[in-house]
């Protein structure tokens, strides 16, 4: 795992130019033995380093880390919407809201982290995050409703998430329930939300997104399951992550703002209309370890799942969906 000193000569190195180490030693106040080493870090986290000896060092690819400043002025005119954060390393942006919640205020602060070592999805997995290739981030937000009220907000944030990446060109973008992003089937990216509070309300949300921009091979193999990034999806196209997360943000303050206003019922058609499993049959393999399986109808007012089983309609508030082929 890279360290902050690591990150440090990454940035310098980020305009894919050609740097001495003897120019980075002295910039960051170190040997050029420990600017050897410390890049190998770089190699080791899959990052294309290349060293020409007796000139430097260089990225094959150029590397725009996330900025701040590059964000905040890309939210131009909605700029004091939301509190802007921006992290090299950390365990989870999640996490790290969680544990100042319980202290402070993150009504509106929106953490990004170019890596993250335990980064978390939805029932106890890991999510996979790529130095420059990934967009991982939490936003908390108040509501003075209760998590009932709450229940269908991992849908809202992914429909806001597809009409945003939609607006910046990337079409094609389904949605899968309770919380994952799909292209072709392939998972785009993830949805995690915890909340805290009383049962009726106020309540935080702490919303946590992991978006795949540009994933190597290396990091495909990795992961169980058939991925897409945003790369594939435009080839040729140069993605700028800090104007991309701008737009994801103004985004999600318009989607909670409305969530906040009237719940889920008005987005309930626009989530179903980019539902990659409507109308499909699917098996849903509940938390008990029971197994149903039956035709998606649709989603409810509150965000739960409904199957036609075998003539009944049945609701689910939880659980894994598989497709499965008609017999």
């Amino acid at each position: 795992m890279l360290s902050s000193l690591g990150f440090s000569l990454l940035r310098r190195l980020s305009d894919g130019e050609l740097h001495s180490g003897e120019a980075l030693a002295a910039a960051s106040g170190i040997s050029r033995a420990r600017v050897s080493q410390v890049l190998k870090e770089a190699g080791a986290a899959g990052l294309k380093l290349e060293r020409q000896p007796g000139r430097g060092y260089r990225l094959q690819d150029a590397l725009p880390f996330l900025a701040r400043d590059a964000i905040v002025r890309a939210l131009e005119p909605q700029k004091g919407a939301l509190t802007i954060e921006i992290a090299d390393v950390l365990d989870s942006t999640s996490s790290e809201l969680t544990r100042r919640a319980a202290n402070g205020n993150i009504h509106r602060v929106l953490l990004a982290a170019e890596c993250q070592t335990a980064g978390r999805g939805r029932r106890g997995r890991g999510w996979t995050s790529v130095i420059g290739g990934s967009l991982t981030f939490s936003l908390g937000w108040r509501f003075e409703q209760g998590a009932g009220y709450l229940s269908a907000l991992p849908l809202a944030v992914g429909l806001a998430l597809a009409e945003a990446l939609e607006v910046e060109g990337f079409a094609g973008i389904e949605l899968k329930w309770p919380n994952d992003l799909l292209h072709d089937g392939r998972k785009l990216g993830g949805i995690l939300v915890e909340l805290s509070g009383d049962a009726l309300g106020p309540s935080i949300a702490v919303i946590g997104i992991g978006l795949n921009v540009r994933l190597p091979l290396l990091a495909r193999r990795e992961i169980e399951q058939a991925v897409a990034d945003l790369a594939s999806m435009t080839p040729g196209r140069t993605i700028d992550r800090n104007a991309l997360l701008a737009r994801i943000a103004m985004g999600l303050v318009a989607m909670l703002e409305a969530y906040t206003a009237a719940g889920f019922a008005p987005l309930r058609a626009a989530w179903q209309r980019r539902h990659a499993l409507q109308k499909k049959t699917v098996q849903v393999m509940l938390p008990d370890g029971g197994r149903v399986r039956g035709e998606v109808h649709g989603v409810d007012a509150d965000g739960a799942l409904v199957l036609d089983s075998g003539g009944r309609r049945l609701r689910f508030v939880s659980g894994e969906v598989s497709l499965r082929r008609r017999p």
